[in-house]
């Protein structure tokens, strides 16, 4: 006997006198693509932080008397990340200052095998433009070289290496950079670098120059990723983790006065100093895809 046989039609009545089974529940949505699946910046912008939000933020952690934290930041060339973040501060007001710890200034070549090198300190990003651009145009404007150049020139002269950096030394020279005002004195309160083995670099140099200014300086990393989608993305966390930090320091800064937190020594900071850890705590929250770390150096 087949094995249809073995269904007959008391089988099939019994069946059509039940109830019918109920409906499927409808499939899960599709997971999000990665961050950097696209090389369209159009679709970073869901897994931001609201613009909103930010500028929500922004606007109330403004203090009566203009008060701000000075920031610095920090990438391998000075090129892409921490450019990105010091336009994205300075357009909000913050006193910002930027660096690269490599030894040279390292930009995408031909191949992977033949970069563009430049000096720190010592070559424009205008020289930079116009370098590259009488080589190939079409390929730095592909690669979207000559569109990072374009911006960073317009933000300062050239990029700084951070390890001869000359803390606490006027920078009067740098009056025409964006962001320059309140950091002419050399001194800021937070550095935020973008990649790991920069938070090492600059943590190690900080532990080699002695701290003779016994001035505290809270030194975070942001790991972002070296592509130009993603320091757009990385360049509006940070705003928004200065944005945090700046509101908590408001707060702090009316608990102790000014003029003694203006004297930048630790137990005049110490509120503030206290809240970081759980402040950044928060920030990750908003800004999982993007890991954190931190620590407090001294000038």
């Amino acid at each position: 006997m087949s094995q249809f046989a073995a269904y007959n039609n008391s089988d099939l009545d019994s069946s059509s006198s039940s109830s019918p089974p109920p409906p499927p529940p409808p499939p899960p949505p599709p997971p999000p693509p990665p961050l950097h699946s696209s090389g369209d910046p159009s679709q970073i912008e869901e897994y931001e932080v609201p613009s909103g939000e930010i500028a929500a933020n922004h606007e109330a952690q403004k203090a009566p008397d203009g008060f701000k934290l000075k920031f610095c930041t920090v990438c391998a060339s000075n090129q892409n990340r921490s450019m990105e973040a010091h336009l994205r501060l300075s357009a909000a007001n913050y006193p910002v200052i930027s660096f690269g710890t490599g030894s040279l200034v390292r930009l995408p070549g031909p191949s992977i095998t033949q970069p563009n090198v430049y000096g720190f300190d010592s070559v424009s990003y205008d020289a930079m433009y116009r370098d590259l651009d009488s080589k190939d145009q079409r390929l730095y404007r592909a690669n979207g070289v000559l569109n990072m150049l374009g911006r960073n020139r317009s933000v300062k002269k050239g990029p700084e290496r951070w390890q001869d950096w000359k803390i606490g030394v006027p920078r009067l020279e740098h009056e025409s950079d964006q962001g320059s005002v309140g950091v002419e004195g050399g001194l800021v309160d937070v550095v935020i670098t973008c990649e790991e083995r920069c938070w090492d670099a600059v943590v190690d140099d900080l532990l080699n120059r002695g701290s003779p200014l016994n001035h505290p300086v809270h030194v975070i990393n942001v790991d972002i990723k070296d592509n130009h989608e993603e320091a757009l993305v990385g360049g509006r966390a940070i705003l928004d983790l200065a944005d945090t930090l700046n509101k908590a320091a408001i707060e702090e800064r009316a608990i102790a006065g000014s003029d003694v937190w203006e004297n930048g020594n630790s137990s005049a900071r110490s509120g503030f100093d206290d809240r970081v850890p759980d402040l950044l705590a928060e920030w990750q929250a908003r800004w999982p895809h993007l890991p954190a770390s931190w620590t407090i150096a001294w000038f």
